[in-house]
């Protein structure tokens, strides 16, 4: 069976509506983005041949402030899943409650597949197509899957050069000497240990007995995973795209993150009383926390009779498709939506955009400040409308969501 990401979105955003009460007129406006852009790339390979690459940006909403979303390029890249994407930061900035609309971008290519030349050829080609959407007051890029802070640097640059002066705050997750923000590169991870760190004191679990399954060793998972183990967590199973590794009495996470830092994959990783497990024996394995931190659509009708977690952390965008989540719902598994738990990047992001803008510079301890200030409030929050309305963690949190997005809308009014 194929999901459709925005079909997701689509269908999770009418059900958290109905569960408060909402009309369909005073959120129509969020099923349908603002402008969506797609542009053939032109890059001169380095043997003098030319190859064409897709790209996308899609802006989905700046009702409350400028667009933000990464830029991913993956060979998987299609037009529903970027829409998809700006869609869920859309939702995940109002959850946040930072001034941002949502967007994202994207280039059909395997990047490991380009020499550094031609990915730098492909980045600077790609800015300079989607060049009159993006602006620090208007859609504000940052890595995704596939990207990093050295592409962000190359787009910043393109940006700048036609504008005559260096513009910083045109993207995020830049080099720290470039404009970036220190805090910013573990900022998601940190925020899904922060999410962890509260469920396990709202329902006084000692972090000792809290066993994790992480689906995910990139950025995001693998900062998740060693925050979690120094909290005293047993982390019993990871996996990377070659697979998964498992040791239910616990394994060692800093060695395992200095051996994927490496650029080394898990299938060769060697230990005593390791076994070596697809996804499927990965994401049913028992657990108190499951935290997928990969692709969308992992968690499907197909394996939640199976699953063995007590709780699930998204750390990845759309991991759980909407069929899932009512099986989830029926089997009283609770989830901690991607909305709330992976938005200490884009918090971060916004800390790095406010300094870019006010050309000053802040510590690390005010960025983590500032994530843990914005994600503690929007937990708050989101528990109070789940209780008040009796619904679950992701529809109260698109019901945050869609009470601010519709609010602005209101107050904007209608451009006859």
């Amino acid at each position: 069976m194929n999901y459709n990401p925005y079909d997701n979105f689509i269908a999770t955003l009418d059900q958290a509506a109905k569960a408060i009460g909402m009309q369909e007129k005073d959120y129509a406006v969020l099923k349908h983005p603002e402008r969506e852009l797609k542009v053939a790339i032109p890059v001169k390979m380095d043997d003098g041949t030319v190859k064409y690459f897709d790209g996308y940006r899609i802006q989905h909403s700046t009702l409350r402030g400028p667009a933000k979303g990464g830029i991913r390029y993956s060979p998987n890249v299609e037009i529903n899943e970027v829409k998809a994407l700006a869609a869920w930061m859309t939702v995940k900035c109002a959850v946040s409650n930072i001034p941002y609309g949502g967007a994202k971008g994207g280039v059909c290519v395997d990047p490991t597949k380009l020499s550094e030349g031609e990915l730098e050829r492909l980045t600077r080609k790609y800015t300079i197509a989607i060049l009159p959407m993006i602006g620090p007051d208007r859609d504000v890029p940052a890595p995704d899957m596939g990207t990093n802070s050295k592409i962000m640097n190359w787009i910043m640059d393109t940006y700048s050069a036609f504008q005559g002066n260096a513009i910083f705050g045109v993207v995020t997750g830049k080099d720290i000497e470039n404009g970036g923000s220190l805090g910013r590169t573990a900022a998601t991870g940190y925020g899904v240990t922060l999410m962890a760190k509260e469920y396990m004191a709202m329902y006084a679990m000692d972090p000792k007995n809290v066993s994790i399954v992480i689906q995910g060793m990139g950025n995001v998972g693998g900062v998740s995973a060693e925050m979690l183990y120094n909290l005293g967590c047993k982390i019993v199973a990871v996996s990377d795209i070659s697979g998964g590794i498992r040791n239910m009495n616990g394994l060692n996470i800093h060695e395992i993150v200095d051996f994927v830092k490496q650029k080394k994959l898990l299938i060769d990783y060697k230990a005593d009383n390791l076994e070596h497990i697809d996804n499927h024996a990965l994401l049913t394995t028992k657990c108190t926390f499951l935290i997928p931190a990969a692709l969308e659509n992992q968690i499907t009708e197909e394996i939640v009779p199976e699953l063995k977690a007590s709780v699930i952390i998204e750390a990845a965008n759309g991991p759980t498709t909407v069929a899932a989540d009512k099986l989830l719902a029926q089997r009283k598994i609770p989830v901690l939506p991607d909305i709330l738990c992976n938005s200490g990047g884009v918090i971060a992001s916004y800390c790095e955009w406010v300094q870019n803008v006010d050309v000053t510079v802040w510590d690390e301890e005010r960025v983590n400040q500032t994530i843990e200030l914005y994600m503690k409030a929007a937990l708050k929050e989101v528990l109070a409308i789940g209780n008040k309305y009796g619904i679950n963690y992701r529809l109260a949190a698109y019901g945050l969501a869609l009470k601010r997005l519709a609010a602005s809308s209101r107050l904007r009014g209608f451009m006859p």
